[in-house]
């Protein structure tokens, strides 16, 4: 249903003369979208556009039937989370919320009720009169997304949202934003391929502005079934190695190194092994002729 939904319809996007996304076509429902590409492929630049921070060259988008030139309307509908998320660190935590829902227009009841209710979903309570600097950098990503839904939107936009958190705030941020996807739009834009892997069922793929896939991530996964294989390597064969093939991962065990990698072909020596969604994302790069110079682990 439109109402449920994002459209976008060949959207483009320049910063000056040099173009940031080429005829994106993208459709979007409720639950947890994954959008996943390298820094710089263009991510921020589709998450803005949506948040109408960034006006688009051309094409057509709407946001639950609203056309996307209907900015204060999208904007009531929308709450983003941007990747460099910052607040006043001279205000508590219930001041800041308190401030930024005066500024979205909420009656003082109304205010005091929905922070209250976030702050407690986002296990913030204990903390809530904590100045912002003294948080910690889970802590206040746990406070962006309590901000970006106090106007209670029905989509919520999130942008590298874990970048930068320890493993353990990582999981219970991914969690937390899958009880949020249960009852809006949630996109998750991030170049952290577990972060797609462990929340979202349909992902697409960016690669310098161009859409390369769209889809869900078992569809993905399926791409690189009996393409990926493990052989264990002598250190001084690693260079042709990553000369011949797409390397997805390397661990050195003393003198010798296990490489995964990706190949069309059975590879002597090598054993078969099952696809994840890292597979399959460097496949896709690769087959579309992306560098994949300095891509290793989480990248």
């Amino acid at each position: 249903m439109e109402k449920q939904t994002i459209k976008i319809e060949h959207l483009n996007k320049f910063y000056g003369r040099k173009q940031a996304l080429f005829d994106i076509n993208l459709t979007i429902g409720p639950g947890m979208f994954g959008l996943l590409g390298r820094n710089g492929a263009g991510k921020t630049t589709l998450m803005k556009t949506l948040a109408t921070l960034l006006s688009k060259k051309d094409g057509k988008v709407s946001v639950c039937g609203v056309p996307l030139e209907n900015t204060a309307e999208i904007r009531r509908l929308i709450g983003y989370l941007p990747q460099d998320f910052s607040m006043y660190p001279s205000m508590s935590v219930l001041e800041a919320m308190d401030y930024l829902g005066i500024l979205s227009g909420m009656p003082a009841k109304a205010r005091r009720e929905r922070t209250e209710l976030l702050l407690h979903r986002v296990n913030l309570d204990e903390h809530k009169h904590k100045k912002v600097r003294a948080l910690s950098g889970g802590m206040k990503r746990r406070l962006g997304i309590a901000q970006a839904l106090l106007h209670e939107p029905e989509v919520l936009i999130v942008d590298e949202p874990t970048a930068g958190l320890d493993p353990e705030e990582r999981i219970r941020f991914r969690n937390l934003l899958c009880e949020v996807a249960q009852e809006r739009i949630v996109i998750l834009s991030t170049h952290i391929v577990g972060d797609i892997e462990a929340t979202c069922e349909n992902v697409a793929i960016l690669n310098e502005g161009h859409l390369l896939y769209d889809g869900t991530v078992d569809g993905l996964l399926s791409r690189a079934e009996g393409k990926v294989f493990s052989i264990e390597a002598d250190k001084r064969e690693l260079p042709l190695l990553k000369k011949e093939y797409c390397i997805t991962s390397m661990h050195t065990q003393g003198k010798r190194t296990m490489v995964r990698l990706i190949s069309d072909m059975p590879v002597a020596e090598g054993t078969a092994c099952e696809p994840n969604i890292e597979d399959a994302y460097m496949l896709y790069l690769f087959e579309n002729g992306a560098g994949m110079e300095g891509l290793g682990g989480e990248f």
